[in-house]
């Protein structure tokens, strides 16, 4: 107690514990935490939650607008994709048909090409036709001549005399059998 009495405070006017439980200085830290509470209600609701209010609202609708947008594009792709896949079709629809002319060309060219192909050879089979019975008959006709000769040759021959009419006929006769 000495060493408190020559600093210059008596230990009756010394207060006990922290300051803050004090209950003498109650009033006045209500007041001030009443005060601080209405400061910080007042700014909150004056200036910052119109502020966070603004941006969310800022936010909100630039998402409605984004989705909006996209909704958009989403139906431009949509419609997009069904006209390419429509051109596609066409497309393939033409190509099949184009195809399908150019088949039927190339078979009817073919048609008239075999056509004219068994044409040109029933003509040269004709002609060969022709040709072979021509060599047929010029054939039976030398044969039927080197016959007439042979025999004619052989029985003058062998008996001396001939009668070459006579032979001739008999060759034929024996040709025509």
């Amino acid at each position: 107690m000495a060493a408190n009495t020559q600093s210059g405070i008596d230990a009756a006017t010394e207060p006990a514990g922290m300051p803050q439980l004090d209950f003498v200085t109650f009033p006045n830290q209500i007041f001030w935490l009443a005060i601080a509470l209405v400061s910080i209600y007042l700014i909150l609701s004056r200036v910052a939650l119109p502020r966070i209010e603004s941006i969310l609202t800022d936010r909100q609708s630039r998402i409605s607008t984004d989705i909006a947008e996209a909704e958009k594009l989403k139906g431009l792709a949509e419609k997009a994709e069904q006209d390419y896949q429509d051109a596609l079709a066409r497309t393939k629809a033409e190509a099949q048909a184009i195809a399908s002319d150019t088949r039927a060309d190339i078979e009817a060219k073919m048609r008239f090409a075999l056509e004219k192909a068994d044409e040109e050879i029933a003509d040269r089979m004709s002609e060969s036709a022709q040709q072979i019975d021509d060599i047929r008959a010029a054939a039976k006709a030398s044969t039927r001549d080197v016959a007439t000769d042979v025999a004619v040759q052989l029985i003058t021959t062998l008996l001396g005399s001939a009668d070459s009419q006579k032979i001739a006929a008999a060759v034929e006769a024996r040709m025509r059998s």
